[in-house]
């Protein structure tokens, strides 16, 4: 459920991307003012979505990753690089958690200059992202642990024809 409250929220800032681009672009042909706002809104609404799915790539294996260690035919070796893999993740997600909510916490005053945002919501995001890839990385390394490596389920390189 918790990943599709992630994908529902990124999906959103994504269309509303979509939409102040479009919006923007419109704006140059117009003979109009254009609305400054709209180019504020829109890169908020990427940093949203960058860090909004971060914890949905983890949980997914998703992410970029270079699967060398995949190959090696000792899995005991394989399970160790996997879990080590997801504990970092774990540890510099909860660091960049904390560094967001630090910002969430000292920036309240600061407003963005077109929209009149407070910054704190503007950090939101990010912290939930981070949170949420600290958790969903733990969580991995445990998985991973106990578990041990999953097989993959298909290939996903490009072989030269």
């Amino acid at each position: 459920m918790i990943t599709k409250v992630e994908l529902g929220l990124a999906a959103t800032a994504l269309a509303v991307l979509f939409l102040l681009v479009l919006v923007q672009a419109a704006q140059r042909y117009l003979p109009v003012a254009g609305w400054s706002w709209t180019g504020e809104l829109a890169r908020f609404c990427l940093v949203w979505v960058t860090f909004t799915v971060a914890g949905v790539l983890v949980t997914t294996d998703s992410h970029i990753a270079l699967q060398l260690v995949d190959n090696v035919k000792n899995p005991k070796v394989v399970r160790f690089v996997r879990v080590l893999a997801s504990a970092i993740v774990a540890v510099i997600g909860a660091g960049f958690a904390a560094e967001a909510w630090e910002l969430m916490s000292s920036q309240g005053q600061l407003r963005s200059p077109s929209l009149r945002m407070p910054l704190t919501f503007l950090y939101l995001f990010p912290f939930l992202g981070f949170l949420s890839t600290a958790i969903r990385g733990a969580v991995a390394a445990v998985l991973f642990a106990v578990r041990g490596v999953p097989a993959p389920v298909g290939t996903t390189e490009v072989r030269p024809a």
